[in-house]
């Protein structure tokens, strides 16, 4: 190829660090390493480095193209091409999503995490044959969903044999958050000495030393500065040193040094470049037959590669990207609008609609309603295979080319909607802006209006509730159900992002009415705004049928936006106030199975979190911080915030100090459950004045959820602070509402909580009562504090035998849990009683770690490694690794001995 240039000079620590990760790769310890450095650094001869360094392994390469960033998984495609014949080979769920995001079939749309599933999995099954070494080159101009996907599958290499070596061109922008995290390897400059002798080995004439010795400084060892920087300077300039001082950067100098070396060619060659530089495939069909559409033919060609800047062949490859960049940013507009409407001319649009598609717009300059709609189609068919940025990028220029304001209005709404999707929440907000500006359109309004509101609620502000009633407001004359499903949203948004909760849920009460039959949505609306409005009482005939409608909802036919609303936002919401655990655990299960399944990764962190606080509440603790652990590891994978509220009661129930209360500010929901966590933490402690004031300040802010869980906290720290207007208070409050719950949980806690409001026969009475109701129930942690609140109230009125067995069974029950701080108080009881209690570490599986107690798990229930791989989203190699270290610390031998090994809960 031309332009290789010399060997490697220098580079010695690099070169031993790719020969270890090649090394390691081969063992089976799969690798990563991220080569960044500057323009021309030496990043790209690097990984020609380790590909020659790398007998016995296949070889994946893929490069980014910054004119093919709008192209969806453009270059994940490049390097998972050679081995799409192994499709067939991938679990269901992967090989459709990998398909339809290549665009090989239709189907649902994949989510970016799933088709990185996808890709794991078949390089891994290439990999179990042979090492592989993937290279991907400028990865700071790979489309989104390549970047993405590609930094997915890096984060979870361990068992496989794989090495991934990422190249990044420093821009002076924001660092990548996709490789944020993965072992780096900064590449500098050569030393002078190196600098001197590369610049040496390309030089043909004399050269003056000060001129040396100018461009060694100024380059700061940059290799590719040091072998074109030369190439664009006279004989004269070298010999005697009257050039001309550098002003650009470095990278800018580079690139004008190309564009020296473009000037003298003649204009057909430049224009047979520039054919090259817009067709990013580097296809030589398409290079040709655009050349003869422009009337170009052959001779151009051997001009343009005498030059040493192009090589042509079955692919098309310019020595540098900076060449490709320099060859399109010097030809004129009329030039590139040329190419391009040649290139779309020869592209197929059965075959690549969507280039032809991008090849027209780049070709258009004004409003052009055949190209706008091309480019939408281009739009729906990149949205569907889960390329959103691509969708969004489609949908804007698209509307950029649309003559008719009311339809470019709509276009730029659709890109917002995609946008948001994307995650792109500033961008999209900017487009809102635009849509607002096209003609006047009620419809066209209540949808913005909507989306205003959806952006608000994702970013948690307090104002996203309001938005989202203006919204339902005007949808109501135009579509009544998706009125109904707008205040919805808008009271959860009051209830996890703040706002006037009342004016809210008035404004819901006052929605057009609900369809006959009505749906799961019109139950929870009514229920949740009644609850509101009215209080609990006049809810709670209301909140049992409707958690029975979302019980039963098949979540495959529902809106995806529904399906999470209705699961652990407003559904978790409406199982704690109707009080049924068993109901709350289902959902939490559900929304985790759902969101695996469909790679919805901001809503599975979401799920692991509602389950693992049904987890904790059940006493497996083990079991919730695997849950919570899966929510942080994903955040790490996916560069999103953990939701760790899981993670907060985990350690308030252990007995360990909560993170600051900033944590949860503006966050309504998340600051009822900090302060109910703290409540818990103080009275495990034996801190009750702490407990009363964060009980009381949830207590008196009485709303939905965790508020009714803080009252049993506020009646058991009243009770040992002698704050008896308070403890009637919280006594009064959970007398009136269990019995309109009716559940045993609800009962159980109401008889423990009139138990500490009350004396002699009628507290020993509703202490046994409480017992009785909670011993058939999940809820082990209630279970356990009624026998410690009844053995220390047994030990008070002077009944030490009886207190004796009580404490014991709560000692026994809170130790076994990991509830140390409880349990703690447990053993100081038994000691004022004369009786001592051995103080014991919670068990533990094996000492497992949170991930490996999740397979164990999934493979004690019956799934496979491939199976299990999907869920936790690793390869089935990495799951067999875990397996056998699962195995070891539990000392068994079989899959068959998991389900009584590996299942214990602490």
């Amino acid at each position: 190829m031309p332009g290789r240039g010399p060997a490697l000079i220098g580079r010695h620590g690099e070169r031993a660090t790719l020969d270890r990760l090649l090394a390691d790769a081969r063992a089976g310890r799969g690798q990563v390493l991220v080569l960044r450095g500057e323009a021309g650094i030496g990043k790209t001869a690097l990984l020609e480095y380790a590909r020659a360094q790398a007998p016995g392994f296949r070889v994946a390469r893929a490069v980014g193209v910054e004119s093919e960033q709008v192209m969806a998984y453009a270059g994940l495609h490049q390097l998972c091409a050679p081995y799409l014949d192994r499709l067939d080979r991938l679990p269901e769920p992967q090989r459709e999503a990998l398909a339809t995001a290549f665009g090989l079939s239709s189907g649902a749309r994949p989510t970016r995490f799933l088709v990185g599933l996808a890709v794991l999995t078949l390089l891994a099954d290439v990999a179990e044959e042979q090492p592989l070494l993937c290279l991907v080159d400028d990865v700071q101009w790979l489309d989104r969903m390549s970047g993405v996907v590609l930094a997915f599958v890096a984060r979870r290499l361990l068992a496989e044999r794989i090495a991934v070596v990422f190249a990044l061109r420093e821009t002076g922008r924001e660092p990548d958050p996709d490789l944020a995290g993965l072992p780096e390897l900064p590449i500098g400059g050569l030393d002078e000495a190196e600098s001197e002798a590369l610049l040496a080995s390309v030089l043909t004439g004399p050269m003056d030393g000060r001129v040396r010795d100018r461009i060694v400084a100024e380059t700061h060892g940059n290799p590719l500065a040091l072998l074109e920087l030369p190439r664009a300077w006279t004989a004269a300039e070298l010999a005697d040193g009257f050039g001309a001082p550098g002003a650009l950067p470095l990278a800018g100098r580079i690139e004008q040094s190309f564009v020296r070396q473009l000037e003298p060619l003649p204009a057909d060659t430049r224009r047979l470049l520039l054919i090259a530089a817009a067709e990013p495939l580097g296809d030589a069909t398409l290079l040709w037959a655009a050349a003869g559409r422009l009337g170009l033919g052959a001779d151009p060609a051997t001009a343009a590669e005498a030059t040493g800047l192009i090589e042509f062949g079955r692919r098309i490859r310019f020595r540098h990207p900076l060449v490709r960049s320099a060859v399109y940013r010097t030809a004129t507009a009329q030039d590139r609008q040329d190419v391009h409407r040649a290139l779309a001319e020869v592209t197929d649009p059965d075959v690549d609609p969507d280039r032809r598609a991008w090849h027209r717009g780049q070709a258009t300059v004004s409003p052009d309603e055949d190209v706008a709609a091309d480019l939408e189609g281009s739009a729906g068919r990149a949205r569907a295979r889960g390329g959103l940025v691509a969708a969004a990028a489609f949908f804007e220029h698209a509307a950029l080319l649309t003559p008719d304001p009311a339809r470019r209005a709509r276009r730029e709404l659709a890109a917002a909607a995609v946008k948001r999707d994307a995650g792109a929440l500033e961008a999209a907000l900017g487009l809102l802006d635009a849509v607002a500006a096209g003609p006047p359109d009620a419809e066209r309004a209540a949808e913005a209006e909507h989306l205003r509101g959806r952006i608000a609620f994702d970013r948690g502000r307090g104002d996203a509730a309001r938005l989202l009633v203006r919204a339902a407001e005007r949808l109501a004359p135009l579509d009544p159900a998706r009125a109904r499903e707008t205040y919805l949203e808008a009271l959860a948004a009051a209830l996890w992002t703040g706002g006037d909760l009342t004016a809210v849920a008035e404004a819901g009460r006052a929605a057009p009415p609900a369809p006959v039959p009505p749906r799961a949505v019109d139950l929870v609306l009514d229920a949740l705004a009644t609850r509101f409005t009215d209080g609990y009482e006049a809810a709670a005939p209301l909140l049992a049928p409707a958690l029975a409608a979302v019980r039963a909802l098949d979540p495959a036919a529902e809106d995806p936006g529904l399906r999470w609303l209705l699961g652990d936002r407003a559904g978790g919401v409406l199982a704690v106030e109707a009080a049924d655990f068993a109901a709350a655990r289902e959902l939490a299960g559900r929304q985790v199975r759902l969101a695996r399944d469909a790679g919805a990764f901001l809503q599975l962190q979401s799920a692991l979190n509602f389950l693992a606080v049904t987890e904790l509440l059940a006493g497996e603790l083990t079991a919730a911080t695997a849950s919570a652990e899966e929510d942080r590891a994903l955040a790490d994978a996916t560069g999103n915030a953990s939701v760790g509220y899981a993670a907060a009661l985990l350690a308030a129930f252990r007995g360990q100090e909560l993170p600051g209360e900033d944590a949860a500010r503006g966050q309504l929901h998340l600051a009822h459950l900090a302060g109910y966590g703290r409540a818990v933490l103080y009275n495990g402690l034996g801190r009750h004045d702490l407990a009363l004031d964060a009980a009381r300040r949830v207590f008196d802010d009485d709303v939905a959820g965790f508020p009714g869980l803080a009252t049993a906290e506020l009646a058991e720290a009243a009770s040992r602070t002698g704050d008896e207007a308070l403890l009637r208070a919280a006594a009064a409050r959970s007398a009136e509402r269990a019995p309109a719950a009716g559940t045993a949980e609800a009962l159980g806690v109401d008889a423990r909580v009139r138990a500490l409001a009350s004396t002699g026969p009628d507290a020993d009475r509703l202490f046994r009562e409480s017992i009785a109701c909670l011993e058939p129930t999940g809820l082990r942690v209630d279970l356990a504090r009624s026998h410690l609140l009844y053995g220390e109230w047994l030990r008070r009125e002077g009944r030490r035998v009886d207190a004796r067995a009580q404490l014991h069974t709560a000692h026994e029950l809170l130790s076994a849990m990991g509830l140390t701080a409880f349990a703690d108080r447990a053993r100081r009881e038994l000691l004022a009683t004369g009786e001592t209690a051995r103080k014991r570490v919670a068990e533990t599986t094996g000492e497992l770690t949170a991930q490996e107690f999740q397979i164990a798990r999934l493979a004690a229930e019956g799934f496979s490694n491939p199976e299990i791989g999907t869920r936790l989203f690793l390869s089935p190699r990495t799951v067999e690794w875990h397996l056998r270290k699962i195995f070891t610390k539990l000392g068994i031998s079989s899959r068959r001995q998991l389900r009584d090994a590996a299942l214990v809960t602490a």
